[in-house]
């Protein structure tokens, strides 16, 4: 079973309110919640032999939308609460320059994704195959995920991570996101 992540680390993040975060958490711990009963309702489920009804599908069709809310926002509070910039000389800032152009035309186009009209996630993906980094939107949690690649930064660009703060204001959002991002736990995730 899964365990909810303490994340209380966060709270006094430049940016972005403690209401906002502890309101956060406790939508992740939801998912956590919920992705525990799902697998222990389908693992009954087997033994009763009810593998082949309606129930059983639409509980797996539903694991994918709360496991995906865990992971991805484990991954996205696990990716903030940083102070330092991107180390320039580093492996990312390297691999952004390579694929982009420039670390400069990367966050252009990364807050241009997260910008987006509609809701969902602005990730940096690398694809595991030749390594290239790619920026996705995704529209749910549980599709439009590249196969084979990894996430490397993550950003909730639904209504709840933003609209406490910043009512509309998306941008103001992803202002704070990137004042807030800690580049070594993403350069650490780069392969």
């Amino acid at each position: 079973m899964y365990t909810a992540k303490d994340y209380s680390k966060l709270i006094g993040m430049e940016g972005l309110s403690d209401t906002l975060l502890k309101n956060h958490f406790t939508l992740y711990q939801g998912y956590v919640t919920n992705t525990n009963k799902i697998i222990e309702l389908l693992a009954q489920m087997l033994k009763e032999n009810k593998e082949n009804t309606p129930e059983w599908a639409e509980l797996k069709r539903r694991m994918g939308w709360e496991f995906n809310g865990m992971r991805l926002h484990e991954y996205y509070f696990e990716n903030m609460g940083g102070k330092a910039s991107l180390n320039k000389d580093g492996k990312l800032s390297k691999k952004m320059a390579e694929d982009f152009g420039s670390y400069e035309t990367w966050e252009k186009a990364f807050r241009a994704v997260g910008s987006m009209r509609g809701i969902g996630w602005a990730v940096l993906y690398q694809d595991n195959t030749n390594g290239r980094l790619i920026n996705f939107w995704i529209n749910e949690h549980d599709a439009g995920h590249p196969t084979g690649c990894s996430p490397l930064l993550v950003l909730d660009v639904f209504e709840h991570a933003f609209m406490i703060d910043y009512g509309l204001g998306r941008t103001n959002y992803i202002n704070a996101f990137f004042k807030n991002i800690d580049w070594a736990v993403v350069e650490g995730r780069l392969k």
